[in-house]
């Protein structure tokens, strides 16, 4: 199925096995009523998207049981393809002892030296996604 654009309708078992092939997305937040994107590394645990940050970031204080967006994509400018794919959901902070502890051994570091055992889970509400077919 295809959009008006000619843009490639993906299935949500298709945009949920995309987002695990990069390491890269962005999270878009609330930040002092504005809207606000900033880059995160992440993994898909237990089908939730998983952040690592610091307890002080500007992000932690606005994903605290905040609808936020997540996006993921990739492209190859030399076949001209690519796609993308678009998470809404809850984020919360992870708290549970137990779920810390399985989340502490997840393929997952931060990039900030500050930053700590603080994690921010994205539980998907809406998945959506689109493929840009191959050039002619």
């Amino acid at each position: 199925m295809y959009d008006s654009g000619g843009l490639e309708i993906l299935s949500e078992d298709e945009c949920r096995q995309l987002i695990t092939a990069v390491q890269l997305g962005r999270i878009v937040f609330t930040d002092r009523a504005l809207p606000a994107i900033q880059p995160v590394n992440f993994v898909v645990a237990r089908g939730e998207v998983i952040i690592r940050t610091s307890p002080g970031s500007k992000l932690a204080a606005a994903a605290r049981n905040a609808v936020v967006a997540f996006e993921v994509d990739d492209f190859d400018p030399a076949i001209r393809t690519g796609w993308s794919v678009v998470i809404v959901g809850h984020a919360r902070i992870v708290s549970e002892n137990g779920e810390l502890s399985d989340l502490r051994n997840l393929p997952l570091r931060t990039w900030t030296p500050a930053a700590q055992d603080y994690f921010i889970a994205i539980s998907p509400e809406l998945i959506s996604g689109r493929r840009l077919p191959k050039a002619a």
